[in-house]
């Protein structure tokens, strides 16, 4: 049994390994397309790489004539994960409320960010690839409804057995009941009013077992929902946009991205 004092001990921990909320804006010189991006970095929702899956990712968008906001959002944090403890207000739907929060934020400051309020879209890696998927099912067909989603080696499943325990535990807590673990599993919400999806992972993914992209890649397929999955045989996990972190093959996400990006805002042209 946890004394009192250990008890308050770890909550205090736990406090000062938390960041609050943050958005942080990237905004081009010009951005002709008027298009931009929530990205939510990964960390299993017990921490975030804020530097690799976040600003940097946002300074390569930025490059390319695209707004883009990296959202610090609600985790589990590094004491959680060390010592299985947590707390409520981190757990589930706290960082799925604040990327509501910064979507709306966005949208309503769309005009001096030279953003459309229509070309919002989100990307997300590993488990922030989990909280952009799950929003975009949440939002789909609301006023909020994404303009285009991009799960990135994402967390999918929290009930199939190649579940990324980790992320579970620092999204849904210790013990998380079986109705909540189906509600977070995101091959089964898929919605008929879906934004255009673009999916990537690797076969060779030591972290996140790949089966979890490719259960999300067939339910879109099933619902024909307009999505393209970049599917490499190698190239790991957690490497974001630095070619050094991965191979040669699996760094092309970032060009058939930014032609199916293209592709998509012509279309609603």
């Amino acid at each position: 049994m946890i004394s009192r004092s250990f008890t308050l001990l770890l909550t205090i921990l736990m406090s000062l390994s938390i960041q609050a909320y943050k958005l942080t804006a990237f905004i081009p010189q010009e951005n002709p397309t008027g298009t931009g991006v929530i990205v939510c970095p990964g960390g299993s929702y017990c921490w975030l790489d804020k530097k690799g899956e976040g600003y940097d990712v946002a300074q390569w968008l930025r490059d390319n004539g695209i707004a883009a906001f990296v959202l610090e959002y609600s985790h589990a944090g590094w004491a959680s994960f060390a010592f299985h403890f947590h707390m409520e207000s981190r757990t589930f739907p706290a960082g799925f409320n604040d990327l509501c929060n910064a979507f709306n934020s966005v949208r309503s400051h769309a005009a001096e960010y030279g953003v459309r309020p229509d070309r919002i879209g989100c990307m997300g890696f590993s488990a922030g690839g989990h909280l952009v998927m799950h929003g975009a099912e949440q939002l789909a067909g609301t006023s909020s409804s994404m303009f285009f989603v991009a799960p990135l080696y994402p967390v999918v499943s929290m009930t199939h057995p190649t579940t990324h325990r980790r992320s579970r535990r620092g999204l849904l807590g210790e013990f998380p009941s079986q109705e909540l673990k189906d509600s977070l599993s995101l091959e089964h919400h898929v919605p008929a009013q879906c934004p255009p999806v673009f999916l990537m992972n690797c076969d060779d993914d030591p972290v996140v077992d790949s089966h979890n992209a490719e259960m999300l890649d067939s339910a879109l397929t099933v619902k024909n929902i307009p999505h393209q999955y970049e599917h490499y045989r190698t190239g790991g996990h957690g490497f974001g946009v630095s070619p050094k972190k991965t191979t040669a093959e699996a760094i092309q996400w970032k060009d058939r991205f930014l032609a199916w990006l293209h592709k998509l805002i012509l279309a609603h042209e």
